[in-house]
């Protein structure tokens, strides 16, 4: 623990983990009996409870649950964390993942943490004490004491389709900021003059918002109005948008969708009200998705390679849980504009 009570980054895998030993000495207790404080809570007193709960809490402990399990024995085993599986955008990187991982004889656990870090944090705590050879996380933004406990748990992690000075271990991903500003300068360069943009309320969509806003307004677009839907985003919450965006901003020519799911629901309601697309209203998504190229208009979105980021994922974990050194730990499989006939 550095001097500011933010947990000290630990070497990883096999030599770092917090033990149960770490707990009982910080706590002042036996190891046997903080292993009763933790399994058999009413065994002890109130104030050894105490004491070892404020151990764990300082220190990130999550109990291994696996009795009996030997800590050097290596489970083969990786655990994938995404915000939702109904969602097609993470598909090809957990596809890419499986089988990258299956072709190095390591099994893929899915877990779905939705959008919430609460929910996620109650994930990691039940993935973590199953000691794991590694953990592929979606995104960035996890909790303080999240982040804690991934740190503590000596367990290979790797964040990804993000990008972040400051990752937990490794991390491969794109900017969403860098995507906000490049599609603000598309369709600036395309003629466009009003913008707008339908976004889901997650954090990294966010990042693209804001990005997208402060490109436009510095460009001399003027405000940037925005519907905000919630994650994960529909057909049908894009068809919303759009006609919550056009009751209150009339002269809009351009949106950008958070989804291609969106930018799906957009067109459809541009459709269902006269609306030319991209005559009048140019529609930009994210995410590529299969059918995107096939819509009419198709659509013009921003592609990411998710099986890159499957790919090197796997790599990153098994590389770590065999023992090798990763000298370059973080990735950037940058982004890419497809224009298509919707911009």
């Amino acid at each position: 623990m550095s001097s500011s009570g933010t947990p000290t980054r630990r070497p990883r895998r096999g030599s770092g983990a917090v033990t149960l030993h770490d707990v009982a000495k910080l706590a002042g207790v036996a190891p046997i009996t903080a292993s009763r404080a933790l399994s058999n809570p009413s065994q002890v007193s109130a104030d050894v409870l105490r004491k070892v709960s404020e151990a764990v809490s300082r220190t990130g402990y999550v109990r291994n649950v696996l009795a009996g399990g030997l800590a050097s024995a290596r489970s083969r085993l990786v655990a994938a964390v995404v915000p939702t599986i109904s969602g097609p955008v993470f598909q090809q990187t957990v596809q890419a993942l499986t089988d990258a991982l299956a072709a190095q004889g390591y099994q893929l656990m899915l877990g779905q943490s939705g959008y919430v870090d609460s929910r996620e944090d109650a994930l990691l705590d039940a993935i973590v004490g199953r000691r794991p050879d590694g953990i592929v996380l979606t995104g960035i933004m996890h909790s303080a004491e999240g982040r804690k406990r991934l740190m503590a748990a000596g367990i290979p992690v790797v964040e990804t389709w993000d990008l972040t000075p400051t990752p937990l271990d490794m991390l491969v991903g794109f900017s969403h900021a860098q995507v906000g500003h490049a599609v603000a300068d598309f369709l600036r360069a395309k003629g466009r003059k009003s913008l707008a943009m339908v976004a889901g309320d997650d954090e990294r969509s966010i990042r693209r918002l804001v990005a997208f806003q402060e490109t436009a307004q510095a460009a001399g677009l003027g405000e940037v109005p925005v519907i905000r839907v919630p994650a994960p985003t529909t057909l049908k919450s894009g068809r919303r948008g759009l006609a919550e965006l056009l009751a209150h901003s009339h002269s809009v020519d351009a949106v950008f969708c958070s989804s291609d799911l969106l930018a799906l629901g957009v067109m459809t309601e541009a459709q269902a009200r006269g609306i030319a697309v991209p005559g009048r209203l140019a529609v930009v998504g994210f995410g590529d998705l299969e059918f995107s190229a096939d819509l009419h208009p198709a659509l013009t979105t921003v592609r990411i390679d998710g099986t890159a980021i499957g790919r090197q994922a796997a790599q990153f974990i098994v590389d770590r849980a065999e023992g090798r050194e990763v000298e370059q730990r973080v990735v950037d499989v940058g982004f890419s504009i497809v224009e298509r006939e919707s911009a």
